[in-house]
């Protein structure tokens, strides 16, 4: 980072003295807006082609132009661009290189046009790619792994959990396509956030528009834009897109947060349902015997992380009257680190999941322990005639003395049943077993293992 004392300012004109020092780094984003130099490349290069479409440049110029911000997106992509801070910002810095490089062609790029409309540009064009080139992909390839692990494990049984005391019988499989449920949302809410960032803020100039003939319409296919803005106002200061990517990944951390404590309780020593590789794990320093679940415990950790941000971001603009206030330039580091956060869970998540290993035995063992076929028991009994409620005291019953003499309903003999109700008979055995109850849930949304599969297809033709 090189910083010259003697570097101008675009607005030197207006002013009698130099900016204090510590206000200029004070207030400069450079260090942390450069990340978005090839989207400010890019959206140059598409105004300087507007310009020359509309007359405003000519092509030579317009030639020149695009010559020198590609030479300048080799310098940055090769670690030779010196980026300073008396310039504040990445768009300053580029323009002032490319004025270097080309002369008085390179003073005309921001004809007009304002830094205002330019970083909103360049924001919209940096989430829309990282959305499409990295964060919708991750998710998908998490969604894959899950729905491939429920496939694998469509008959494996496993207790299922209301206020986390065993219920009723499901299956592993159904679990996994229940996380892919949540999934699924969210892959489809990204698309819907992501039509309302595909919207181009160039043109709107300062705040309101420009007295040169530009074709915004022009530059907005250029960039691959939906549309442009149709308020000038609204173009400059509108960071709603933000605030709606934001909370997209708050309901996502959140989703995931959910996902963690499951596996940081199935990975305990308690549960022992499954095991998350030791590549996703660490050790103790102290205790030699401990297998640390490091990912799900940070993955969790940072929803918090994601939600500070969106707060964040709320408060940044509550206050704001239109249009464009400095404020603003707060809005990215929030907007990055979510961006960066999000990336680095769904890449270890996808990963983690591709490799579990899940103990079956352990799993069955559990369900087979928490009374969880009661309900078939019940349901048995209304099907020969007892009245439901009659049918739930019945079965209260048979609990009780299963829980006096730690056995199971299954491990009680017939006579033993039928002192609560002389309706019970032989074949009741067959809707105890573990086995027949999650088969008898066989309906669109059931777990029966023969509809887990059907759910799988389902799943997959959605991804």
């Amino acid at each position: 980072m090189t910083d010259e004392n003697t570097v101008e300012k675009p607005w030197t004109g207006r002013f009698t003295e130099p900016t204090d020092a510590f206000v200029e780094a004070f207030g400069a984003s450079v260090g942390f807006d450069q990340r978005m130099y090839k989207q400010d490349i890019r959206g140059s290069i598409a105004h300087a082609r507007m310009l020359a479409h509309v007359g405003v440049l000519t092509e030579a110029e317009r030639d020149d132009i695009i010559r020198g911000l590609t030479k300048i997106e080799a310098e940055i992509e090769a670690g030779d661009f010196q980026w300073s801070i008396a310039l504040e910002d990445v768009h300053m810095n580029i323009e002032k290189r490319l004025t270097d490089l080309i002369g008085d062609a390179g003073k005309k790029l921001h004809t007009g046009r304002s830094r205002n409309d330019q970083v909103a540009t360049d924001i919209r064009l940096y989430l829309r790619d990282e959305i499409d080139s990295a964060i919708a992909p991750e998710l998908k390839r998490l969604q894959g792994n899950l729905i491939d692990l429920a496939e694998r494990e469509a008959d494996t049984i496993m207790p299922g959990f209301t206020h986390l005391q065993t219920a009723q019988p499901i299956t592993f499989g159904h679990h996994m396509l229940a996380w892919n449920e949540m999934l699924q949302r969210d892959a489809e809410r990204l698309q819907d956030c992501r039509k309302r960032i595909n919207v181009m803020p160039l043109g709107s100039a300062a705040l309101a528009g420009t007295t040169y003939p530009i074709d915004r319409d022009f530059a907005a296919e250029e960039l691959g834009f939906e549309r442009p803005t149709r308020n000038s106002l609204d173009g400059v200061s509108d960071r709603d897109f933000a605030i709606e990517f934001l909370s997209w990944a708050s309901l996502l951390l959140m989703h995931m947060s959910r996902f963690s404590e499951e596996l940081i309780l199935w990975s305990s020593s308690q549960f022992d349902w499954v095991d998350l590789g030791d590549a996703f794990c660490t050790g103790s320093s102290i205790m030699p015997q401990k297998k640390n679940p490091d990912v799900p415990e940070l993955v969790r950790g940072k929803s918090g992380r994601v939600y500070g941000h969106l707060t964040s971001l709320l408060t940044l603009m509550k206050g704001q009257p239109l249009a464009y206030n400095k404020d603003n330039q707060e809005d990215k580091e929030p907007l990055f680190d979510t961006i960066d956060t999000v990336k680095g869970c769904l890449r270890v998540y996808a990963d983690m999941m591709a490799r579990i290993q899940v103990k079956p035995d352990n799993m069955r063992e559990a369900a087979r322990r928490g009374f969880s076929t009661a309900t078939d028991l019940a349901d048995y009994l209304v099907r020969k005639g007892v009245p439901f409620r009659d049918a739930h005291e019945i079965v209260g019953k048979a609990v009780k003395l299963g829980v006096d003499t730690g056995r199971d309903l299954s491990e009680m003999k017939l006579e033993e049943l039928q002192q609560f109700s002389g309706a019970i008979g032989e074949e009741v055995f067959e809707v105890l077993t573990l086995e027949g109850s999650v088969a008898a849930r066989d309906h669109v949304g059931g777990t029966a293992p023969e509809q887990v599969k059907t759910g799988v297809q389902a799943a997959r033709a959605l991804l």
